[in-house]
């Protein structure tokens, strides 16, 4: 059975950082987002963490072979068929209250069931780290067959993300061709209330999750990684994280599928909070955002107000 650690939440909440870290330590491969393993990579071979072309590079070709006999006998078409019949955020509720899976949802989730072990089988590690983020494939990957779920609720301050959100950010793996996504504040408060309640009622489905919050997290990260590792029982010596410095961490080649730049990040990481939006986004935004995420800011022990 493959053991699975999930990083759930909203996007631009740092997840990549966290999948990064992860991945140094012994025993666990990290994979980038596998929710977009299917259209950027088996169809467009964008490019894999390690800098090559998905289809060149050596790690993900023997993940293919071990999984499905090789890429090119994958249905793309039906997983996004599949996809687009369970797994959207409207369909948690649905997701949530069943007591039995739906023939499709089991089908698509056997999908990545077979990539989580291949990896393991390939990498030799006992756990692998799955970023997708989304919500309602966590939901769905409850249902998967022989996958030991266990899921990181990342969370950061609203305002943080909704920030993050407006930036521009090109797509490295595409050569410059295409940039990431951009929401408004008001849209991205939005999704942020409805992402992170969605793991809250995950956990009350019986899933192990377990809650970081991005800010304590690079407050004390070599702190945060054991505890981590422990959720994911995988044992960790001090050791084991001389990749870790006074505010840095020093980054190895990766094998990240998809996901935000950092994943081709190799050498030397500054590891520190990123509070641009006290000062950058405008105030009107500010309030706007407080005030929509306040019931689940004060859940999560932040601030409803904060002024620059």
């Amino acid at each position: 059975m493959a053991r699975v650690l999930y990083l759930g939440g909203l996007g631009r909440s740092g997840t990549t950082l966290v999948e990064r870290l992860l991945g140094e330590l012994p025993s666990v491969c990290a994979l980038g987002e596998i929710v977009h393993l299917w259209q950027r990579d088996i169809r467009d071979n964008e490019r894999c963490g390690c800098g090559a072309r998905f289809a060149a590079c050596s790690f993900w070709r023997r993940v293919g072979e071990v999984a499905f006999g090789g890429w090119a006998t994958v249905d793309v078409e039906r997983i996004h068929e599949l996809r687009d019949a369970v797994e959207r955020t409207r369909f948690i509720p649905r997701l949530a209250n069943a007591t039995t899976p739906d023939p499709q949802v089991r089908e698509y989730a056997s999908f990545y069931a077979r990539v989580y072990a291949a990896a393991a089988e390939v990498s030799g590690a006992a756990v692998v780290v799955d970023s997708s983020k989304h919500s309602a494939l966590a939901h769905v990957l409850r249902w998967a067959d022989d996958v030991d779920l266990r899921v990181v609720h990342v969370v950061r301050d609203a305002r943080g993300v909704a920030y993050s959100w407006t930036k521009t950010v090109s797509r490295p793996e595409t050569d410059g061709s295409a940039e990431m996504t951009r929401y408004s504040p008001g849209r991205s408060a939005l999704l942020w209330n409805a992402h992170n309640a969605a793991f809250g009622l995950l956990a009350r489905r019986g899933v192990a999750v377990h809650r970081i919050q991005y800010e304590q997290f690079l407050t004390d990260p070599r702190f945060a990684l054991h505890e981590l590792a422990e959720f994911a029982g995988v044992p960790v010596a001090d050791a084991d994280l001389t990749f870790l410095g006074d505010g840095y961490a020093d980054l190895g080649v990766g094998h990240s599928a998809a996901g935000n730049p950092m994943r081709f990040t190799v050498g030397r990481l500054p590891l520190r909070r990123d509070d641009a939006w006290v000062h950058s986004l405008p105030s009107n935004q500010r309030r706007l955002v407080g005030a929509v995420c306040a019931p689940m800011l004060r859940a999560y022990g932040y601030p409803i107000s904060v002024e620059a």
